[in-house]
């Protein structure tokens, strides 16, 4: 619902905008990249648990999971793969109930109200960390 929700906090850019931002951004920084996007928490948790073994890092925003996802949370931990969380907005700064942030406990690294650009330092983030 990017570009359509709460246009006041998320901009009118959508998620195919989004998806083209990230891809443009793995290029520059020759990392490969898969986008996937679901609105079901089981999906999400699944699609974590198939990274183990196959990809060197993840980036993840969990969106309203965030705030309630103790299965993503443990899906994260058991697949100990380096992550970053991302939110285009500052959770911090907005209602009491989005202060806690179950699958940041599991992330090393965290982008939150950088809009797009948190996407690109979490990228940049992962880059860093395998090259160095």
């Amino acid at each position: 619902m990017l570009g359509i929700r709460e246009k006041h906090l998320y901009g009118t850019q959508t998620y195919e905008d989004l998806v083209k931002y990230i891809q443009e951004k793995a290029n520059e920084l020759n990392v490969e990249v898969e986008i996937y996007q679901s609105n079901h928490e089981g999906d999400l948790a699944d699609k974590i648990q198939a990274a183990y073994g196959a990809v060197d890092g993840i980036v993840i925003n969990p969106a309203a999971y965030t705030h309630t996802s103790v299965a993503i949370l443990d899906a994260l931990k058991a697949v100990s793969i380096p992550a970053a969380e991302v939110h285009l907005t500052d959770i911090s700064q907005r209602e009491a109930f989005r202060q806690i942030s179950y699958a940041g406990m599991a992330c090393q690294a965290h982008f939150i109200g950088l809009g797009f650009e948190g996407y690109a330092k979490a990228l940049a983030w992962h880059a860093a960390r395998k090259d160095g």
